[in-house]
């Protein structure tokens, strides 16, 4: 059966192809989600009409397509994982752990579109997968798959010479505060020759 996309579909074509499909195919899912449309001259006029429309959209897909090439093509996803001392997974790390991991980075990918070394991976190490993009086009992503244990250590080592501060800081304030005492306290030489002019001048008052 003989249908026009009225919107990109995956595996399939694009917005304004003329696509052969299975009858059922088109009738339980193209059409009901309106994906697509019957292929007639009506129709066919219609979509004859947007070429040039539909064609800018294609070259602002591929623009685009080229732009998030080049962004996976320049970074390392790192991804997480628990994992025994010998680096194997507790489970494993599929097209849609890294859809997941690609998604808090900014970048939207679906699943399908990734492709994962032996589909899974089951083992912590550096790996590459490739995603699929616009028109054939494909992007190879750095992937480095690592142990939770191992990150968290590398967080601790990170913290610890910080910590040496704050004690730094009290050794040197040590010495002012003893000091601080010694220069309030009174001195018993200075109160001495005080007492003793207070004496003399009450004695030389009763003699008068």
């Amino acid at each position: 059966m003989k249908v026009i996309l009225t919107q990109d579909v995956y595996n399939l074509g694009e917005e304004g192809d003329v696509c052969d499909v299975a009858r059922g195919y088109a009738r339980n899912y193209l059409l009901p989600k309106k994906l697509a449309v019957v292929y007639n001259n009506a129709n066919r006029a219609v979509f004859e009409s947007r070429k040039a429309i539909i064609e800018n959209k294609k070259e602002e897909k591929r623009k685009a397509a080229m732009s998030l090439k080049e962004r996976i093509e320049g970074m390392e996803l790192t991804i997480p994982v628990s994992a025994g001392e010998s680096g194997k997974l507790f489970g494993s790390v599929s097209s849609s752990t890294i859809a997941e991991a690609l998604m808090k980075e900014g970048i939207e990918v679906e699943k399908k579109q990734i492709e994962v070394p032996s589909h899974t991976i089951k083992m912590v190490g550096n790996y590459t997968a490739r995603v699929k993009l616009y028109e054939g086009e494909t992007a190879e992503l750095k992937i480095n798959v690592e142990s939770e244990r191992a990150k968290s250590d590398k967080g601790t080592k990170k913290e610890q010479p910080e910590e040496k501060k704050p004690q730094q800081e009290e050794a040197t304030q040590q010495p002012e505060e003893a000091q601080q005492p010694a220069q309030s306290e009174p001195s018993q030489q200075d109160e001495a020759p005080q007492q003793e002019e207070q004496a003399e001048q009450s004695e030389a008052s009763q003699k008068e």
